[in-house]
Order: structure tokens, then C-alpha cells, then sequence
């Protein structure tokens, strides 16, 4: 008989409401269909993306900050948590790497998903927003050395009774440099249908669909058998 892995605690960092979804949507969403307990972190509301000249940026964080409770629910995540921070204002700073180690020690995760820092451009037609490099820097400084360390933010145990932790597994997602594949197959139409709620994001829904099927198509799957993947530079700690 062989016996099943016990359900993991996940938790995913990123810098924007429609993030996760974009980048990592099939594998969390897979992940929570296997029974994974899935928290979302999303360091700004995206309270400066958008072109309309009649919305405000408390109206545009209120309406994303819901797209993204309504896409998380799609893909199965059992919490979003908003930092909100200033949108394009975004550093690794100590509030934040210490906002992020606060969390890491309450919701001690298994798992830990977010952005590559190291990557400034994708291809020879985008680069990298610096809201994504900024929060990958204070996700990976939180969970080493920080959360491990009782001397940092010694106020988390003092206050709250939080211990320490050490997250011993990182998925670094949009990176440039993997190591790791994740067929998404089976949850493709789910990452697609929580694309779907960003609704203040995606103007063409139809072209947005056949964008991120092509980017996530496996390239060595048959014609007529499509296979979806998505890629990830997996470090397992060991201190």
C-alpha cells in the first residue's frame, strides 16, 4: 500500500491582485484540488493599474481587491491577505520583509511561491515590473534567514506568541533559469476562468485565453494532445 503525502500549507507572495493568477494559477489551483491549504499574499492592490481617467485609486482598490477574492476562489485558495502597499511604489524594504515574516510565522507554510528577483526582462520585448523584483527580494530575505531567526522582529513572539519557522521549499515562479515543471493540464480552464474575474485587466478576453494557452503550451506535447505546464526554480532549504 503506498501512503498518500499529508495536505501542505502554501503560501504565494506576490506583488499584485491579478499575479498569482496570470503566473502560478494552474499549479495553486492544482495544489488546492489535492487537498492543500492555500494562503495568498498580495503586497498591492494595483490601486495605479488602469487607463480609465474617471476612476480614483481607492475606487480601483476596491475593485481589484474583489477580482482577486473572486479569482482565488475559483482557483480554491483559502485566503487572500492585502498589504497594500502603494502600487509602482513597491522596495524590499524592513516593513515589508517584516510584514512578510510575520506572516510566514503565523501561517507556517510548507510551501513558499513568489516572484524571481534577479529577472529585469522576460524577452527581447518586455521587461520585468519592478513591483515583481522588489517582492520577490522580501519574500526570499523573510524566509532566510528572518522567520528562521528568533532575534528578528523578536516583537512577533513578545506580542503575538508567534514562533519561528522554516519554510524548507520555494517555488521561484517567472524565473528564467527552471528546474521544475508542473504539468497544469487538468486545471488550465480553471486558471483561464480566474483570469476571467480581472475583468478591470483584460479588455479582450478572448485574445487574453489564446495568449496564456500558448504560453503555457508544452511545446514537446503532441498536436492533438495539448499539454500545459508551468515552470519554477524549486530550492529546498536544508538550514
Amino acid at each position: 500500500m503506498t501512503q498518500e503525502a499529508p495536505p501542505r500549507r502554501v503560501m504565494a507572495v506576490f506583488a499584485h491582485p491579478d499575479d498569482a493568477p496570470f503566473i502560478v494559477g494552474g499549479t495553486l489551483a492544482l495544489w488546492a484540488n489535492q487537498g492543500d491549504t492555500i494562503t495568498l499574499v498580495v503586497a498591492t492592490s494595483g490601486d495605479k493599474g488602469s487607463n480609465d481617467p474617471n476612476i480614483t485609486p481607492n475606487e480601483l482598490t476596491i475593485l481589484r481587491e474583489e477580482e482577486e477574492r473572486c479569482a482565488a476562489a475559483v482557483l480554491g485558495i483559502s485566503e487572500v491577505i492585502f498589504l497594500r502597499y502603494k502600487d509602482g511604489e513597491l522596495t524590499p524594504s524592513l516593513q515589508l520583509r517584516g510584514e512578510i515574516t510575520r506572516l510566514i510565522r503565523l501561517k507556517k507554510p510548507d510551501v513558499i511561491v513568489t516572484f524571481d528577483p534577479t529577472v529585469f526582462w522576460t524577452s527581447t520585448m518586455s521587461l520585468n515590473h519592478p513591483d515583481h523584483r522588489a517582492i520577490g527580494v522580501a519574500t526570499l530575505e523573510a524566509v532566510y534567514p528572518t522567520a528562521r531567526d528568533r532575534l528578528n522582529f523578536p516583537e512577533h513572539l513578545a506580542v503575538e506568541g508567534l514562533e519561528t519557522h522554516k519554510a524548507r521549499t520555494i517555488y521561484i515562479a517567472a524565473t528564467n533559469d527552471p528546474t521544475h515543471v508542473i504539468d497544469i493540464t487538468s486545471t488550465m480552464d480553471q486558471k483561464i476562468a480566474a483570469l476571467h474575474e480581472h475583468k478591470s485587466q483584460i479588455p479582450d478576453v478572448a485574445a487574453m485565453e489564446l495568449r496564456i494557452r500558448d504560453r503555457a503550451l508544452d511545446s514537446r506535447a503532441a498536436p492533438d494532445q495539448p499539454r500545459y505546464i508551468e515552470q519554477f526554480r524549486v530550492i529546498q532549504l536544508w538550514r
